[in-house]
């Protein structure tokens, strides 16, 4: 339930059992919540605890009468902003005109009451209360709204500059490897440095493809080629892709298939990314020599895949976020052997697209993480 359609509270203040219900079943309506007092007293209780949107407060109580009670309201910060319209069975004179609307009502009614002219007025306040929480409730989306752009504005421009750094790297290699092949070297060194090349030729690739499939799943240009496929074809494409950066970092990777055939309606290549990925995140941010553990397994009706690691973990704040594209770059840049950090964000985009979801479980830094990817399984009877 939003703010502005919540019910609204209004007080009724009299001395007289008969005269509140009275007043209670003139102004009641659905959206509206009635609030009783006997007492002047009681009434602040109720004001205490209660946002109200209008008062009547009849004149003549015994102890606290209806001005007094009016100057507390108008000296509580609380309610000091509440309509008052006063009800009076006696004579409303100049004088205590004065003295009411000095004590802040908004109006006086005669006993005994014109029904008409009671339920109008009160709705007016009644519409003008609602209209004043919808205008604080889009205040406060508008609000959250500014607070997302700016935060989104700071990750731009921290991966904007990630960008900058990790092109920067691989182009002056470049640079370089070409301004040596243009001069006399041996065809030993010559054929180091190609090899070099093309590495950050590769490298360079892979920045500008994921760069491009973040772009093409966030504008819905990208569509899968399912097909019946069993999910270790998918984990063994994911592991030749992902092997070089394993042996590359020394870690010790363990393989633990799936115990039998789990069978995928699926896109190959792309949910072989999805793990590739969280293999080369987990070889990126586990120091060297460490583990990088992938298993599989079937749970009611759906695969569940899990890349666990040995590496420098996921503070409990963080990994809310873990999965937003630009969420990496300012926590885990200094602790990261390069990438752009959004290998993430195109993993749980190409998951969504499975139909499938991805959580992340770490017990903090340095504790090493677990990515765990559910995706659909298709049922033996649905192989035929």
């Amino acid at each position: 339930m939003t703010m502005a359609d919540k019910p609204i509270n209004f007080l009724l203040v009299d001395d007289l059992e008969e005269n509140l219900l009275a007043l209670e079943a003139l102004l009641q309506r659905e959206g509206l919540t009635c609030l009783k007092a006997r007492s002047g007293e009681e009434a602040l209780e109720l004001l205490l605890a209660h946002e109200v949107a209008l008062a009547l407060l009849d004149v003549q109580m015994p102890g606290m009468d209806g001005f007094e009670l009016a100057e507390f309201m108008r000296g509580s910060e609380r309610a000091r902003h509440i309509p008052i319209i006063f009800v009076t069975a006696g004579s409303a004179d100049l004088q205590r005109r004065f003295r009411g609307y000095e004590a802040g009502a908004v109006d006086f009614i005669q006993k005994p009451i014109e029904p008409t002219a009671l339920r109008s007025k009160a709705n007016v306040f009644f519409d003008l209360h609602r209209q004043r929480l919808q205008i604080q409730a889009q205040r406060d989306e508008l609000e959250a709204a500014a607070q997302a752009l700016r935060r989104a504005d700071r990750h731009k421009d921290s991966f904007l500059a990630v960008l900058a750094h990790e092109l920067r790297n691989p182009v002056a290699a470049l640079s370089g490897g070409l301004h040596l092949l243009n001069k006399d070297i041996s065809p030993e060194r010559s054929q180091d440095i190609r090899v070099r090349m093309d590495r950050m030729l590769t490298h360079l690739s892979h920045l500008v493809d994921d760069l491009l499939d973040v772009s093409r799943v966030s504008q819905g240009k990208i569509s899968l080629k399912r097909e019946r496929i069993e999910l270790r074809e998918i984990l063994r494409s994911a592991i030749e892709a992902s092997q070089h950066n394993l042996d590359a970092a020394g870690h010790r990777f363990v393989f633990e298939p799936p115990g039998q055939a789990i069978w995928l309606d699926a896109d190959h290549t792309r949910l072989a990314q999805v793990v590739s990925n969280l293999l080369n995140n987990a070889a990126k941010y586990t120091p060297s020599g460490g583990v990088v553990t992938l298993s599989a397994q079937a749970r009611d009706g759906v695969a569940e895949i899990k890349v666990t690691d040995t590496g420098i973990g996921i503070p409990p704040e963080m990994q809310s976020r873990i999965f937003e594209i630009f969420a990496q770059v300012e926590d885990h840049l200094a602790k990261a052997q390069g990438g752009l950090g959004i290998g993430l964000a195109l993993v749980k985009q190409l998951v969504a697209l499975h139909g499938g979801a991805i959580s992340v479980e770490s017990a903090g830094e340095n504790m090493g993480s677990t990515f765990t990817v559910r995706i659909p399984a298709i049922a033996d009877g649905d192989l035929a």
